[in-house]
């Protein structure tokens, strides 16, 4: 059975289908990846179609953008054929949104080193606690240091959350790939960009293990 992965964050901006996307094509080559496009933008479907249309020998990716009563079916049907199902979900708190985070065996947040990113996750938050899931930050678009990073991780500490240590910086790499359809792992294998999300894409897999 697959591990299912939700991708959740309010704030416009924090990078959510990025990360979803950037996920599959890192796991792709050594894993059965399903997506779900619950994103009432449907950008995660937009960026496959051109990853198919692209390089359709290469694109090893499922994807569905249903939602409503038939979200949970279909997550079920994903989990008998996949390895890993990414969930990309929408950004208000709505049923959907509850579906996605009551399937999920983790839950990422996604945000930047602002005060207004955490803020805006503290719905999720809430959602997956009274869901009982677990949830792991991720800073996005982030400096290596900064005073404002130190201040955002101690804030993060103090509420009992769970930062992961691997973090995305603020690189061209990452938009440029995706809009060619591909994970930066794929089209800059060799970049500063790739290297972060190699080591982000094991802290996830290791954490959905714990």
């Amino acid at each position: 059975m697959a591990v299912i992965l939700t991708v959740a964050q309010r704030k416009g901006g924090a990078g959510k289908t990025t990360l979803v996307a950037n996920l599959a094509a890192a796991l792709a080559p050594h894993m059965r990846v399903a997506l779900v496009d619950i994103d009432p933008q449907r950008s995660l479907t937009r960026w496959h179609e051109l990853r198919v249309a692209r390089t359709p020998a290469a694109a090893v990716l499922t994807i569905s953008d249903v939602s409503g009563w038939r979200l949970p079916s279909t997550l079920e049907r994903l989990k008998a054929s996949h390895d890993v199902v990414l969930i990309d979900s929408p950004p208000q708190i709505d049923t959907d949104a509850r579906q996605a985070v009551r399937a999920a065996n983790l839950v990422l947040i996604p945000l930047q080193p602002s005060p207004p990113d955490l803020w805006a996750a503290e719905g999720t938050i809430t959602l997956a606690s009274e869901e009982g899931r677990p949830i792991r930050l991720i800073l996005n678009r982030a400096p290596a240091k900064s005073r404002l990073r130190g201040i955002m991780e101690a804030d993060i500490a103090a509420r009992g959350l769970t930062l992961l240590s691997a973090s995305l910086g603020n690189r061209a790499g990452f938009a440029t790939a995706f809009a060619a359809g591909l994970g930066v792992t794929e089209a800059a294998p060799r970049s500063v960009a790739a290297a972060e999300m190699a080591a982000l894409t094991d802290e996830i897999m290791k954490a959905t293990k714990q």
